[in-house]
């Protein structure tokens, strides 16, 4: 791994992804390593929240918002090795949870916390972060 203290932090952002909603970037990569934003079911084109509070279609839209941030800082799922799922109500898991296990069943699986939080920007009901080695 490459030595982070000499390493500048730079900005990673792609059109394929939500805009970020306040002052943040969707990633920033340091050295070899890429940490990603929370995203949530925004979707790129007009930013508006997707799926209706459907959980699943929500899901879906997080999951695409993070391989496309993922994908601009030269990563991929499969090079994530820490994520955190924010949910507005832990009995939408199990839901989650098998579509995140879509997205990241290839090689190692990623260091996860689940938690549930008060509320969501945009009244969404899940955010996923992720940190990820970049190639």
């Amino acid at each position: 791994m490459s030595d982070l203290s000499a390493s500048v932090p730079t900005a990673v952002e792609t059109a394929q992804a939500p805009a970020p909603v306040g002052p943040y970037n969707q990633a920033v990569r340091v050295g070899d390593l890429l940490f990603c934003s929370g995203q949530i079911a925004l979707d790129p084109a007009s930013g508006e929240l997707v799926g209706g509070g459907d959980v699943e279609a929500e899901t879906r839209q997080v999951l695409a918002n993070l391989k496309a941030v993922l994908a601009a800082g030269g990563s991929s799922p499969e090079r994530v090795v820490r994520t955190t799922v924010f949910l507005t109500d832990l009995a939408d898991f199990a839901r989650v949870n098998a579509l995140y296990a879509e997205v990241f069943s290839g090689g190692v699986a990623p260091a996860r916390a689940c938690v549930q939080v008060a509320a969501l920007p945009k009244g969404a009901r899940v955010e996923i972060d992720a940190i990820a080695t970049s190639a």
